[in-house]
């Protein structure tokens, strides 16, 4: 990548929603890997809001890295898988073009079965962008870890930190400065 950054694109959960300021896992991911992360979480983001602000928030920013994780709200609204990933795809194809590597990040789109989890993989493996399965794995559930019903508290943001980590070493360790 020609970019400089590592941007953290999404919604409510990219934000820190529920978190004590620093404790964001992308104030955490930042503090283990020590680079900065510009952290673009807007709370209450669709998949096509993502897209509106694609331009200003990410690709006029000079992207090196981007993390990418919306869908969450989608889901909650009602809208269409089908739109859901079409936007997911056009986002990831457009930070590619810019020379950026993405980092898609996975939510779970239901509450008995996920109807989300193929589907990440699948635009994962097209696009071949670094992968982080379904964040909130294991924590929604655990009201140790939640802040809500739908965001983690610092507890919880730690450990999603913890599973961002080795990925982003090993796209740091592929790329030169």
């Amino acid at each position: 990548s020609a970019g400089r950054n590592i941007i953290a694109f999404g919604d409510s959960l990219v934000s820190g929603t529920g978190a004590d300021p620093g404790n964001d896992m992308f104030s955490i991911v930042s503090g283990e890997v020590g680079v900065p992360i510009v952290n673009k979480g807007v709370p209450g983001d669709t998949t096509q809001d993502g897209l509106n602000r694609l331009e200003t928030d990410v690709l006029n920013n000079d992207p090196r890295i981007v993390f990418v994780l919306l869908g969450g709200n989608d889901y909650l609204r009602k809208i269409p898988k089908e739109t859901t990933f079409k936007n997911l795809g056009i986002i990831i194809e457009r930070i590619q073009e810019k020379g950026a590597a993405v980092i898609l990040m996975g939510v779970r789109g239901g509450v008995f079965r996920d109807r989300f989890e193929e589907d990440y993989q699948d635009l994962a493996k097209e696009y071949k962008t670094g992968y982080v399965p379904n964040v909130l794995e294991g924590l929604i559930t655990s009201r140790q870890y939640m802040y809500d019903s739908i965001h983690p508290n610092d507890k919880g943001y730690y450990i999603i930190a913890l599973r961002i980590v080795p990925i982003l070493n090993s796209i740091l360790n592929r790329q030169t400065y």
